[in-house]
């Protein structure tokens, strides 16, 4: 009797942790869509936004995977100004085109970061030695602490966890990732398969601790919620006051890449750390938020951008796999600016002043290695040859700063390495992971990280 009154009250709070996370997913889309709705009151626009494709095969409406049906389209050239002036020295690069194109990223995108952002005061919540495969690493756990001083209704509380070499006596590079402290999807699963991960190759922390480098993961869901509802809440909410945005703010992908700037201030305050010498690293919208950190904040020397796809580094005017439709409906326009949403409503993508490709150029002359899966196991969502494009035609840039981009013009076969250059490119034969490039990362990085 004891058992069956045990298993009814394990069913029972299984039950109602169901009804609960119901309720809250429901809660979520609701206001998510109160959100999306008000923020096209806004914009004025009063016409229902176009569909997007799916992403399943099987779907009549599926999401373009036949290159012969991709079509023309023609890209923003980076080297050319708004007023249709060449641009041929580094000095009109900086001075005039460079801030031309993050001011259209700013405005139509990705949004303004605010003035008023309140300071961040980091405090180490624990300490402890550990080991990453047989390599002891010294652990630091902290927490971002948000002035909310005049707000103090709404907190923000940024985790950051760093590992470092036990006991390294100088300054080492890390890299940062925007990702999990503690996996949230039950047992880490294994290639091949997994969509996520790879059991191929020693975990990232092994390989960086054993290169001597160091790691940290900074947790984007305590800076920012990744849904519409939370845009009144988090980073986002607290400037606002709880209010809702504007057209021209930021969005999650901005707030979560000022999330690993106020990480990399703490960095330049670490002996052990040489803040010269920091990675960014991400998969999927972690890879479009390790893309746009790159992109807007200098102090991070290499880009590891993972299978970010279209709001990433995927040509968005490239008609393959996840479309500028899909970005700005109301499961994603939280990522960006509200502005972004006119583009699948009275706009189209053509009429967008600019693309992927002009994102990775504002990184230049730093290193950025593309990274994505196979077709066979990650899909064709994130469309793989539109990220590889991006980055040769982000390349002319890098010539014109000295540096040389992406190595070849043809899309290379499955592992085949383009690191010769700054702009790096490998597709691996894994899933919706960085786990199978990290080796060869970090090879590419050793040539600019070991002088």
């Amino acid at each position: 009797m004891k058992k069956v009154l045990y298993l009814f009250i394990f069913l029972s709070a299984v039950l109602v942790r169901a009804q609960n996370n119901d309720r809250s997913r429901d809660s979520i889309a609701k206001y998510t869509q109160q959100d999306f709705s008000q923020m096209k009151e806004q914009l004025g626009i009063t016409i229902p936004n176009r569909p997007g494709p799916s992403g399943n095969p099987a779907d009549p409406n599926a999401a373009n995977t036949d290159e012969n049906k991709v079509g023309s389209y023609s890209l923003p050239d980076p080297l050319v100004t708004s007023n249709g002036t060449q641009v041929r020295t580094e000095k009109a690069w900086w001075d005039s085109r460079r801030p031309e194109i993050v001011a259209q990223f700013e405005k139509e995108m990705y949004g303004h970061v605010p003035n008023n952002i309140p300071d961040v005061r980091w405090t180490v919540v624990s300490e402890k030695d550990t080991t990453a495969g047989p390599y002891p690493v010294t652990e630091t756990l902290l927490i971002g602490k948000v002035d909310n001083s005049d707000h103090p209704d709404i907190e923000v509380n940024i985790e950051l966890l760093i590992g470092l070499p036990k006991d390294t006596e100088k300054a080492v590079p890390l890299v940062t990732r925007f990702g999990f402290i503690n996996w949230p999807f039950g047992p880490p699963p294994t290639e091949p398969n997994s969509y996520f991960m790879s059991s191929y190759e020693p975990l990232w922390k092994q390989q960086l601790i054993s290169q001597n480098w160091g790691y940290a993961i900074l947790v984007p869901s305590t800076i920012q919620a990744d849904h519409g509802a939370g845009l009144t809440s988090g980073i986002i909410g607290l400037v606002n006051k709880g209010a809702h945005r504007s057209p021209e703010q930021w969005g999650v992908l901005r707030a979560w890449a000022w999330g690993a700037g106020r990480a990399m201030d703490y960095f330049e305050t670490q002996p052990k750390i040489d803040a010269s010498k920091i990675g960014i690293e991400g998969t999927s919208r972690y890879g479009k938020a390790a893309l746009v950190t790159m992109a807007f904040d200098p102090r991070f020397s290499l880009g590891f951008i993972g299978s970010s796809g279209a709001g990433g580094a995927s040509l968005l005017r490239r008609n393959f796999g996840e479309m500028v439709e899909n970005l700005a409906s109301s499961g994603e326009y939280h990522w960006f600016a509200g502005n972004f949403i006119k583009y699948a409503s009275s706009l189209t993508v053509d009429d967008l002043p600019v693309d992927a490709h002009e994102l990775i150029a504002l990184c230049a002359p730093r290193p950025v290695f593309i990274s994505v899966g196979s077709p066979f196991i990650e899909g064709n969502w994130v469309d793989g040859k539109g990220m590889f494009l991006a980055g040769l035609h982000a390349s002319p840039v890098y010539a014109l700063l000295g540096k040389k981009g992406m190595e070849s013009e043809e899309y290379p076969v499955i592992g085949r390495a383009l690191t010769s250059g700054e702009v790096a490119f490998r597709q691996h034969a894994g899933g919706h992971s960085t786990g199978p490039n990290w080796s060869t990362w970090i090879a590419w990085a050793h040539k600019y990280w070991d002088n």
